[in-house]
């Protein structure tokens, strides 16, 4: 039975320190009772507490690992039904689907296209990060030679077959790196989950309808497995989302702990249109895995791109590490930029210098990941943190020459930065587009300090 405020709050340290995000100590046991922050915040509890607190220290939808290298995919552990309510941590994954019967070298091929599937943007980078083979062909041994031949750390797997002896055959060939069973269904649920526990991996169960879903959890439960992903089984998109509103609800608001598992849901289908509606409606509400038939950047660069946007952290600006970025082959006559440490202008400022074709340094202040206006608006963009950062990062060691170009919009702060650097300060231009014409107008040239 879930415990009270009060009841947590008794357990807790009451020494109302803040470290846990709340003002004190019955504020976050309210919030633990409430299933909108985790026991896992308060760094001072006992560990007596976090055993009799059980349940009510654990999430209303449990983290689920797939894969075992760096690039495992984790599920759930979510603790709110809006994201308005506290920025998502776990974004849904996106799967390639791939059939056994492809040959030896188209699966090598799929592989290949499968690493295609990822974008750049402002640093960092986005695609599909999983790939599930199916068991069309109805063979075990093709199909454990399929997942073998696929079988990648960097790429966790998806194995797809109702057949444990297929499902089995195939863990042999790459259960070591934690692929996700799909799926134990009311045929074959107790074979399933024998191979979950003995390769360790996490298992899809699957059933008709929320109800008979949930009883089918319970078995699988009873019999040893914690790591469980759902499928309701819908029959169209309406049912799908329907279903994935209901579990979330049941999990977060009615505390369900039947239901409190992340979800699977299938987008694939000839209509490359109609599967990436079907993948936008589920990365809002609410799968944990989407299951895609793409193998072209083409064909997945919308989804990929709204999940990105949905998944950034308004609150948390894309930021590049504070340092120097040599642009292009310099050398100890090339010109010397400086910016902020907004992804956004940096990626722009570097891509304008790269079309001047004159090769630059670009010194990046720490500006806590805002814009150039609105970092001097805030005074974190001044001749003191310029100054502090052209003499941390040791510029003056990489050129001869004593002059630094400073963005047009900030060209008030000139003085103040020649006085504070030494440096002769020069005004480059308010847009970056200008920044091509203004290099190449300066050029690499040494110039004695002012």
């Amino acid at each position: 039975m879930a415990l009270t405020g009060l009841q947590i709050y008794k357990l807790l340290p009451k020494t109302n320190c803040g470290k846990c995000g709340f003002p004190t100590c019955l504020a976050f046991a309210m919030a633990l009772a409430g299933k909108k922050t985790e026991l896992a915040q308060c760094p001072d509890v006992s560990e007596e507490a976090k055993t009799a607190l059980g349940e009510a220290s654990s999430p209303p939808i449990r983290l689920v690992t797939i894969g075992a290298g760096d690039r495992k995919a984790e599920l759930g552990n979510e603790t709110v039904m809006f994201r308005h309510e506290q920025t998502f941590y776990h974004k849904p994954v996106f799967a390639m689907r791939v059939d056994d019967t492809l040959s030896p070298d188209d699966l090598q091929a799929k592989k290949e296209k499968l690493k295609k599937l990822s974008f750049d943007r402002v640093g960092m980078v986005f695609g599909v990060e999983m790939i599930a083979l199916k068991n069309s062909s109805g063979n075990p041994v093709k199909f454990a030679g399929a997942a073998g031949i696929l079988n990648d750390p960097e790429y966790p797997m998806i194995l797809i077959t109702s057949d444990p002896a297929a499902m089995e055959a195939a863990l042999e060939k790459a259960g070591s790196n934690r692929p996700l069973i799909y799926a134990a269904d009311e045929s074959n649920w107790e074979k399933m989950c024998e191979l979950a526990k003995k390769y360790s991996c996490p298992l899809v169960v699957k059933a008709k309808g929320l109800e008979a879903l949930g009883a089918l959890v319970e078995k699988v439960k009873g019999a040893g497995v914690a790591d469980i992903i759902l499928d309701s089984e819908p029959e169209n998109l309406h049912e799908a989302l329907r279903d994935q509103v209901q579990v979330r609800r049941l999990a977060l608001k009615k505390n369900n702990r039947t239901y409190g598992y992340p979800t699977i849901a299938f987008c694939g289908g000839d209509d490359i249109e109609m599967q990436a509606a079907r993948a936008s409606a589920f990365i809002d509400k609410y799968a944990g895995v989407i299951v895609l038939d793409v193998d072209e950047p083409w064909q997945a660069l919308s989804i990929i791109t709204l999940r990105l946007n949905i998944y950034t952290d308004p609150q948390k600006p894309i930021q590049m590490e504070a340092k120097i970025y040599p642009v292009g082959q310099v050398t100890d006559e090339s010109p010397v930029l400086v910016t902020t440490n907004f992804s956004l202008t940096y990626f722009t400022v570097a891509g304008e210098i790269e079309a001047s074709k004159i090769p630059a340094y670009l010194v990046i202040v720490d500006t806590d990941g805002t814009s150039v206006l609105t970092a001097w608006a805030a005074d974190k963009f001044n001749p003191e943190t310029i100054s502090k950062a052209m003499k941390q990062y040791g510029i003056e060691g990489m050129v001869k020459h004593r002059s630094v170009i400073i963005p047009g919009y900030v060209a008030v702060i000139s003085g103040g930065l020649e006085e504070e650097s030494g440096w002769k300060v020069d005004v480059g231009p308010k847009e970056a587009a200008g920044i091509p014409a203004y290099l190449k107008k300066v050029g690499p040239k040494v110039k004695a300090p002012a």
